[in-house]
């Protein structure tokens, strides 16, 4: 199934508060390193499994589905037809069995149409098969399918996500050397843009610490969110901060009714020099960066529900087959880009001196606020309209200058 694009988003509210919920979870177990991970692109598939699945393998899934078992299909195949009205979002959702297993009409029906395809014993044909379908649904982002048949392989349901959004005012390339942090001394490929919209960004406080959150906003109703927490933070904390942010759980205070000094991570409000009178202005620094990431959803069976799912020793999916199955591998790659021009991502889910002329004079004073992230940071790519979680990661190695093109 592709998904076209039409204005709008109809992501059924307690869907997008489960489906986000599951992305705080899972920002909450990854470790301080790059990464990028998609649990949009997880959720259907659990979703799925859970409707023809027994016992406690439903139960798990359940859990971790934040919804009951018995309605976890309807909820999926709604989502991806929410899916469909995201402009710039791709979305596919693939089923592949061997040629010997059949499968239960009812749960088959239940998946959205043009979705089922056969494999047989020539394993070699049907990876590439498989691998060219993750290509073409992510358009070249993510090359290949997460997992590896085997001889033992006798489905496959899969999950594709790409989108892609160009900012409504792009940033100038320019040379960032952070002063401090991490990340001190690096020549990095920094972006840099002033704008007269200070409540674009803005701190709020949790438990953990004070976060930063910038939004940056895309030009089809996909925006991207920067969250930059206290150095003592964990990217669990920040990014489940983030996503807080996003769904307005979390007050925020904008920049323009911040005072003056340092009044949040990597946030400074200040008077600058001006020659004429100019409104409160946004002055944003960040670096260009490309993640790619791997998943083993097994790493982590109780986030995901699938502890007893793996157990072969027990059938725990009658309602998808009569013949007996557990889960083998559940994986997940995600790619997410971010430069001067816009951002990609996508997940493939299987189970920045002085002007010529006079010198000016400075008879006015303008007040600035001013954001760097010139540290490790969290990024969420949300849908503007749901607030729906699309891709979310952490960022720690960051484009060198000057590595990476314009876009």
């Amino acid at each position: 199934m592709r998904v076209q694009h039409r204005a709008g988003s109809g992501v059924d509210s307690a869907t997008v508060r489960v489906v986000n919920g599951l992305t705080a979870r899972w920002a909450a177990q990854t470790a301080p390193d790059g990464t990028a991970f998609s649990a949009a692109g997880v959720w259907p598939l659990l979703a799925f499994l859970a409707d023809g699945a027994t016992g406690a393998a439903r139960a798990e899934l359940a859990e971790a589905l934040g919804v009951p078992a018995d309605q976890a299909a309807t909820a999926a195949r709604e989502l991806l037809s929410a899916l469909e009205s995201v402009s710039g979002l791709d979305a596919a959702l693939g089923l592949w069995t061997h040629h010997t297993l059949q499968l239960q009409e009812e749960w088959r029906a239940g998946l959205p149409a043009r979705t089922h395809g056969v494999f047989g014993d020539d394993l070699v044909t049907a990876q590439e098969r498989l691998d060219a379908w993750a290509a073409e649904r992510t358009g070249g982002l993510v090359e290949r399918m997460p997992v590896t048949l085997t001889r033992d392989a006798r489905m496959v349901l899969a999950g594709a996500l790409a989108l892609r959004t160009d900012w409504r005012q792009p940033f100038t390339e320019t040379m960032l050397r952070p002063e401090a942090g991490p990340w001190q001394g690096r020549s990095l490929l920094g972006l840099h843009r002033r704008s007269v919209r200070p409540d674009r960004v803005g701190v709020t406080s949790t438990p953990d610490g004070f976060v930063t959150a910038l939004t940056v906003p895309g030009d089809n109703g996909i925006d991207v969110h920067l969250v930059l927490g206290e150095e003592r933070m964990t990217p669990g904390q920040v990014l489940g901060a983030g996503v807080g942010v996003v769904e307005r759980a979390l007050a925020v205070t904008g920049g323009g009714g911040l005072p003056f000094g340092h009044v949040g991570p990597g946030l400074h409000v200040e008077q600058q020099p001006a020659t004429a009178p100019e409104p409160i202005a946004l002055d944003v620094r960040t670096v260009a960066y490309e993640v790619r990431a791997d998943h083993d959803l097994l790493a982590l069976p109780g986030l995901f529900g699938l502890t007893t799912a793996q157990d072969v020793r027990q059938a725990h999916f009658p309602g998808v087959s009569a013949f007996p199955l557990a889960v083998g591998a559940a994986r997940q790659s995600a790619l997410a880009r971010f430069g001067a021009l816009g951002f990609r991502a996508a997940a493939v889910t299987a189970v920045m001196p002085v002007a010529a002329g006079a010198v000016p004079q400075y008879r006015y004073e303008t007040t600035v606020v001013r954001v760097a992230f010139d540290r490790p940071f969290g990024f969420l790519a949300v849908d503007r309209e749901s607030r729906l979680v699309l891709v979310a990661g952490w960022v720690t190695d960051p484009a060198p200058y000057p590595a990476m093109p314009s876009w």
